[in-house]
């Protein structure tokens, strides 16, 4: 029997209906459900054939799970390994490399030092760093948040260096970017499982979060909404994400993407509405099922982006 668990917190409806309906496909050997774990044991593991991952992002522990889970031959979605390496400045720069549009952005040293440093502990970086060539190529209005992170924690806008100043020592030990504001006519959020199956939903990210996917006159462009799949898949296969959502801002018929390293995307009914809601269930069984059919016992089963792959066979 394989069995495809899925690892879970705060979320109230995506989980259990996900597991609803790869049962209701009744797969011959092939069962979901929530995953239990009771003990966790140094390379041992392999009670699952697939799990999909939800909440390792908050929960150490669950990271560290997940890991020897994928060791012991379990198909983990998303890759951990993955997970733990990258950031978001990373993801810009690898999306450079792909040829997406992208706003401006630079990454900033902290404004407090790390814990346990001191000024000695950063004798290679200048000081002062070159701010106004910084200033000038990004502009203001600025926008300014985590180098890792999501959920819109700590984020900040931006309208001149003053604020700039004032705002970044409020962000302590935090390592930030500094980004371009992209002035907008239109806003996408993209779903992408499988890496081959996507769903551009239009995206209202000034709404309240109940209404964000609420957009009262959505965009009809073929060739653009062409483009933004072009994008998405790229982003998603460069970077090795099954299960991901991609954000594009366009502006003069420009799609740019703003935040695509987003491995365990709002799922929740109440938010995503019901027929979004209705696509991620679908399309996540169909993936999870899949990636059980092709699991096999005893060997590395995980997925790994064509950076990664690419970047091995460049070394042999």
């Amino acid at each position: 029997m394989k069995k495809i668990g899925i690892l879970f917190g705060m979320e109230d409806t995506f989980p259990q209906a996900f597991i609803d309906r790869v049962n209701s496909k009744a797969e011959k050997n092939i069962v979901a459900e929530a995953v239990s774990i009771d003990k966790v044991v140094q390379n041992k593991g392999g009670e699952y054939a697939v799990i999909i991952d939800r909440i390792s992002q908050d929960v150490p522990f669950y990271r560290a799970y997940l890991k020897n889970a994928a060791l012991t031959g379990t198909n983990v979605i998303n890759n951990p390994f993955w997970w733990s390496a990258d950031d978001k400045f990373f993801n810009n720069c690898l999306a450079d490399t792909l040829g997406v549009p992208l706003p401006n952005t630079v990454i900033l040293p902290s404004a407090e030092h790390p814990t346990d440093t001191t000024a000695k502990s950063f004798r290679n970086l200048a000081y002062p760093m070159d701010w106004e060539s910084i200033f000038n190529y990004i502009g203001f209005p600025a926008y300014m948040k985590p180098y890792a992170g999501g959920g819109w924690k700590n984020v900040y806008r931006l309208e001149n260096k003053d604020e700039f100043w004032e705002k970044h020592r409020e962000t302590g030990q935090l390592v930030m970017l500094l980004q371009e504001e992209i002035v907008f006519e239109s806003y996408f959020r993209v779903y992408c499982l499988g890496r081959k199956a996507v769903r551009i939903m239009p995206y209202e990210p000034r709404n309240p979060h109940h209404l964000r996917y609420v957009v009262d006159n959505p965009v009809t462009d073929k060739k653009l909404l062409a483009t933004i799949k072009d994008y998405t898949l790229r982003l998603c296969n460069g970077l090795g994400y099954d299960f991901n959502t991609v954000e594009f801002a366009v502006r003069d018929g420009i799609p740019y993407a703003i935040d695509f390293g987003n491995p365990a995307p709002d799922a929740e009914y109440t938010s995503v509405g019901q027929e979004n809601f209705e696509w991620v269930v679908e399309e996540a069984a169909k993936m999870a099922i899949a990636a059980a059919k092709k699991h096999k016992d005893g060997q590395m089963n995980l997925t790994w982006g064509t950076f990664i792959k690419d970047a091995a066979a460049a070394a042999k």
